[in-house]
């Protein structure tokens, strides 16, 4: 066989082989190597996780996991694993899947109406990476509570109800500063000054704003509600807000998921600094997480003369006011009638 020939041979030897080599690159890189038929799914790779447990995540929604390890090699993926939260698409190849896997997506957290920082811990933890017991721990830190200048009573005022942007795997502490820093920005020098105006601290609107929130879930009727109550206060009288008896009741028993829809007469001698008919002036904390629109209406509240307000039955939803005790024992008498009627004892 003369040179030309053999290097003839070894030239198309190499092109056979180098596609051989192209063809199973391609296979493994760039063909469809995903199991699911949605649109898109959302995977969540936990902090510190090793290779292997990344895999763990991802193979439910991998095909050919032999195919992504050849890429993961490929491309380093097996020693630097990210952790967080991560989109694949319908379709990918395990080329896309790497890359996807390389771009960690925020999330939207949004919360309200929580009674408690530990309710509140457990919704946080059903949508972020920290557990309940993490989340809990980084709300009633002292050096926490002591920068944002709360106590544990009224920690949950920091917490505006809101939606926010967050990394799945924020950790429990960052999440609990990023959200005290949202309450120092919503508390402008405006509400500042609206609250100075009233004699209360932003700690104490929010306390009131729990109880107006409770007793009516109408906006449009908060403003009149917190009227009520600043009235009460410029006068020594007793708030004596229901809501405050059925949360005083709750966290005796610290069953929160109970549903109280009537306080009965032997409940108001409950004996709690939360019971505003034994106790005068605000309770020591917030009797729940009271949203912008509560807080607004305290600092808005309307200004008028009434002292007293009941539930009305003739426009369920809605309270009937009163400027004096005769007017009210109408009111009250009428709406007593009507949930006799209705058999709601409790």
């Amino acid at each position: 066989m003369n040179l030309k020939k053999l290097i003839a041979i070894i030239a198309v030897s190499g092109i056979i082989i180098a596609g051989v080599i192209a063809a199973y690159i391609y296979n493994q890189a760039f063909t469809v190597n995903t199991t699911f038929n949605q649109k898109e799914v959302f995977v969540h790779i936990p902090t510190g996780a090793t290779y292997e447990e990344a895999k763990e995540e991802l193979s439910p929604f991998v095909k050919n996991m032999d195919k992504f390890d050849f890429v993961a090699n490929q491309r380093k993926y097996n020693v630097n694993v990210k952790s967080g939260r991560f989109k694949l698409k319908q379709n990918m190849t395990s080329f896309d899947m790497i890359q996807a896997l390389r771009s960690n997506l925020p999330v939207k957290v949004a919360f309200n109406n929580q009674e408690s920082l530990e309710k509140l811990a457990q919704r946080l933890a059903s949508e972020i990476e920290p557990d309940s017991l993490q989340l809990i721990t980084a709300f009633t830190d002292v050096d926490f509570l002591k920068e944002n200048e709360v106590d544990r009573e009224n920690a949950l005022s920091l917490f505006i109800p809101n939606s926010y942007e967050f990394y799945w795997n924020t950790s429990a502490e960052k999440f609990a500063d990023k959200l005290a820093k949202e309450y120092r920005k919503f508390w402008t020098d405006s509400r500042k000054q609206k609250a100075a105006n009233l004699n209360l601290s932003p700690q104490q609107v929010s306390v009131l704003a729990a109880i107006v929130q409770k007793e009516t879930a109408k906006v449009s009727e908060r403003p009149r509600v917190a009227g009520v109550y600043l009235n009460r206060l410029k006068t020594g009288m007793p708030l004596q807000a229901d809501p405050t008896v059925i949360y005083a009741m709750k966290k005796e028993s610290g069953d929160f998921d109970q549903v109280i829809k009537r306080v009965l007469h032997a409940d108001l001698v409950i004996d709690s600094p939360y019971n505003t008919y034994k106790n005068a002036g605000l309770p020591p904390g917030p009797i729940t997480m009271p949203d912008i629109s509560s807080i607004d209406a305290v600092l808005n509240a309307e200004k008028h003369d009434y002292l007293y307000f009941c539930a009305s039955p003739d426009k369920p939803g809605y309270h009937a006011f009163a400027s004096n005790y005769t007017q009210h024992t109408i009111n009250a008498r009428k709406y007593a009638n009507w949930v006799n009627k209705l058999g709601i004892n409790r």
